[in-house]
């Protein structure tokens, strides 16, 4: 078994940090502060190629595996997790819809300016009253004279407010179960779409987060993604994909707030010697290391899976509820290690542990993976 990243990943990672570093570092704090949206950044990324990484050269993509893709997100999350997320839902949410599901035509209109960062993709799928419970969902979709007619409200759309296509679901068939929610390609100007309630969050503010309403919205039949009744498959895979994409994010977080522990404590002098020289610290310096390396290694399994075409449901989310939980576990332990000035504004290590709360919340919450592993291991 051989654990070391090939020259071209590493390669990949060391650029992201360097873009990281020069065009992320500077901003952070300022976009979370004014919940600004890093407009100038993304379009960055987009000419770099970072927008599509995992997606054929053919479509605008880079042509990379899944593991270089989540080993870019977690350098971009360290610096800011606002970015890396809204990165993160355009490649894995966005994106791996239309191209693992999508036919030739639809993905040359839409997945190749995606992956080419020329247009921002968003996912709609959750509602007010179904979160979770996808099942409960109540958006419409009707076939009339050769168009669908969209119906319904989507909530805590990531990217909603600035995205250029949109990947939905409503139902085609609400007596058919399971098997009679189907998924769609909606550009921003479908006629009878519009940007609801924009969202104001305790953390990775710069990420915009909004409804989506849809009123008698209007998008050609060829629109259809992969067929009537195949919504809720589409929706589990894009998930099973984007943890892989959470848990690395995660890692970023956490992986930031320990160097930004260990510079502190190695600065802070208390009685008479640095802070890092005190047991209680160094323990909770070594509990960091051992389980970010520990949730590094789990996402870098399942995103190693799918690479090889072998199953990863239960992996990525063993990947993602550990790497959230050690993320949220530990940014409020590096708070702790900067005492009162980890408590202030400003202080990048109180952004961290406001980022780290939504790790455990969206692409499936903590407990929702739970259900998800207990699934496939008692089966």
């Amino acid at each position: 078994m051989d654990f070391r990243l090939s020259e071209e990943q590493e390669l990949v990672r060391q650029n992201m940090r360097e873009f990281a570093q020069k065009y992320v570092d500077p901003i952070a704090a300022e976009i979370d502060e004014s919940g600004r949206f890093p407009a100038e950044v993304v379009a960055k990324l987009g000419e770099m190629g970072y927008m599509g990484m995992p997606y054929p050269v053919q479509y605008g993509g880079a042509g990379t595996d899944y593991l270089t893709y989540a080993l870019a997100v977690e350098e971009l999350s360290k610096s800011c997790a606002a970015t890396g997320f809204t990165m993160s839902v355009h490649t894995s949410l966005a994106l791996g819809p239309i191209n693992n599901f999508g036919n030739d035509e639809q993905k040359k209109k839409f997945l190749t300016p995606l992956c080419q960062g020329k247009h921002l993709g968003a996912f709609a799928l959750t509602e007010p009253s179904a979160g979770t419970d996808v099942n409960a969902a109540t958006s419409t979709a009707v076939l009339e004279g050769g168009e669908y007619v969209l119906n319904g409200t989507k909530t805590f759309t990531s990217n909603g407010p600035v995205a250029d296509t949109f990947v939905t679901f409503a139902w085609t068939d609400k007596s058919a179960g399971a098997k009679g929610m189907s998924a769609f390609i909606v550009p921003k100007d479908a006629p009878g779409l519009r940007v609801g309630e924009h969202f104001m969050k305790m953390g990775i503010r710069a990420s915009q987060t909004s409804e989506i309403i849809f009123k008698d919205c209007r998008i050609p039949q060829a629109n259809l993604l992969g067929g009537e009744g195949q919504g809720l498959k589409i929706a589990m895979n894009c998930f099973d994909h984007g943890r892989i994409g959470i848990a690395a994010q995660a890692v970023g977080i956490a992986q930031a707030a320990m160097e930004e522990s260990i510079s502190y404590a190695k600065e802070r002098v208390q009685f008479g010697k640095p802070i890092s020289k005190n047991q209680a610290i160094q323990w909770w310096i070594a509990d960091m290391a051992t389980d970010i390396d520990c949730a590094r290694f789990l996402y870098m399994r399942a995103a190693w899976l799918k690479d090889q075409g072998l199953p990863f449901t239960k992996e990525a989310s063993m990947a993602k509820v550990f790497a959230a939980e050690m993320c949220m576990k530990h940014s409020i332990k590096a708070v702790q290690i900067h005492g009162g000035y980890g408590y202030i504004k400003g202080q990048k290590v109180e952004r961290l542990m406001r980022d780290a709360k939504i790790t455990e919340i969206y692409e499936g919450t903590s407990e929702a993976q739970r259900m998800v592993i207990a699934n496939n291991v008692l089966r």
